[in-house]
């Protein structure tokens, strides 16, 4: 093969854990291999990210892989790593979702070449839909003792006393319907290898044991460990929720924002997980930043290499430029580019006012603006001090107490930004 994909995984900080002769396996001849992904959204979160990252790399290092949507196991809920059951999915939603999902993998996968290795996308549901329950406990379930199943952590942890919840049958049986999976694979698409986080290797395992015992064949687990931030909250998380990689749920600035304010440790650790650069490039970036570390050269390439490669050049742009709206010198110019959901989450948390649209045609005197009508400052004499000491911008721009805001003044017709100071930052919104 033209590239040693377990090496590679292992010099990125991909590779957790792998049963023994997956490398050689890879190196004798193009193989296959999937990732399952769960289909609960119409939207990957970057949670998903490593993942795909792995694919990816697989199919650069000549391999074929296979994105397995998991209608039927999104039906039912995976136990692992899990407290609680999770919400099942009507058809018509899954199918929706998975539409969805090709699109955005389609921005890492190549499933459209005419390689051998191009990707393909499965659904779990299509083979497993037609299964009766007694065909599955007579061919599936027969091979595999309680004992066996017990033993994994996923059903360990559930079943402990700490655990307040218990387990229904349905999710202890989920092992069995994942393993099923690579089974099919297996025998249909001659699938070799499956991939996950470390927290699947049970469920991964008990797939190669199928594979062991009904396909009399051998099948490797190769698993990622799971992706922390170094001050132990949760990777991929914000206050707002999960960082999405469809726009309309994470804007491209909320997105950039996420990387551009990771910490050192973390910056150093994701630029090799997140990005395809080479290990020179990023040996070379690591040494610049710890020159100067307070320039943060590291997370403004891991934000523009991940926001490039999940959206586009011009949302990276884009973000960059609302992002020097907030915190640079920017101009009035730089407002009136920026659409509307980018202006909002640029100042969101920042106070607002409503004004109405009349008044602001008729003009809007300064005090007014900054007093009066907004109780953005505390009195109409605390405003005039401010406007003296030539303290006040409208739209970045300083003005006098003569100045007059008009309809000329609103960005996306709306919005007219207050600054007093440098810090201090109010928001006139039109109505």
């Amino acid at each position: 093969m033209e590239k040693n994909f377990v090496k590679e995984l292992t010099w990125r900080g991909m590779l957790h854990d792998t049963m023994p002769g997956t490398e050689e396996h890879l190196m004798e001849e193009m193989r296959a291999a999937y990732v399952g992904i769960d289909p609960t959204a119409d939207s990957l979160h970057i949670g998903h990210l490593v993942g795909v990252m792995m694919l990816r790399h697989f199919q650069l290092a000549g391999h074929k892989p296979y994105a397995l949507v998991g209608g039927a196991t999104g039906m039912i809920g995976d136990p692992s790593g899990k407290s609680a059951e999770r919400n099942l999915l009507d058809e018509k939603t899954l199918r929706h979702n998975q539409n969805s999902l090709k699109e955005q993998l389609s921005r890492f996968l190549d499933f459209d070449s005419d390689h051998d290795n191009a990707a393909v996308l499965v659904n779990n549901y299509d083979w497993m839909k037609n299964f009766s329950f007694l065909e599955f406990i007579r061919d599936v379930g027969k091979h595999i003792t309680v004992n066996y199943m017990m033993s994994k952590d996923s059903v360990k942890k559930r079943l402990s006393s700490e655990s307040s919840v218990g387990m229904s049958f349905t999710e202890f049986t989920y092992q069995l319907v994942q393993g099923y999976d690579f089974l099919h694979l297996y025998r249909e698409n001659n699938c070799t290898l499956q991939m996950g986080g470390s927290d699947q290797w049970g469920n991964i395992t008990t797939g190669t044991e199928l594979i062991r015992r009904i396909g009399e064949g051998k099948g490797y687990a190769l698993t990622c460990p799971l992706i922390t931030k170094a001050d132990g909250t949760k990777f991929g998380k914000t206050e707002g929720g999960n960082i999405w990689l469809d726009k309309e749920r994470t804007s491209p600035y909320k997105f950039y924002q996420y990387w551009l304010n990771t910490s050192d440790e973390d910056a150093e650790k994701y630029i090799k997980i997140f990005t395809f650069l080479s290990k020179e490039e990023i040996d070379s970036l690591i040494a610049e930043h710890k020159e100067a570390p307070h320039k943060r050269e590291l997370q403004k390439e891991l934000g523009k290499q991940v926001t490039t490669m999940v959206h586009s050049e011009e949302d990276y742009n884009n973000a960059l430029a609302a992002s020097e709206v907030l915190f640079g010198k920017s101009t009035a110019a730089d407002f009136r580019k920026l659409d509307e959901a980018t202006f909002l989450d640029i100042f969101e948390g920042v106070p607002q006012a409503d004004i109405a649209m009349t008044e602001i045609e008729n003009g809007l005197d300064m005090i007014a603006a900054l007093a009066a009508q907004t109780n953005f400052l505390k009195s109409n004499g605390e405003a005039r001090r401010a406007l003296k000491e030539n303290s006040v911008a409208v739209n970045k721009e300083k003005v006098k107490e003569d100045y007059t805001i008009t309809k000329d003044d609103l960005i996306n017709n709306k919005y007219v930004i207050l600054n007093k100071g440098k810090k201090n930052t109010y928001i006139i919104r039109a109505i």
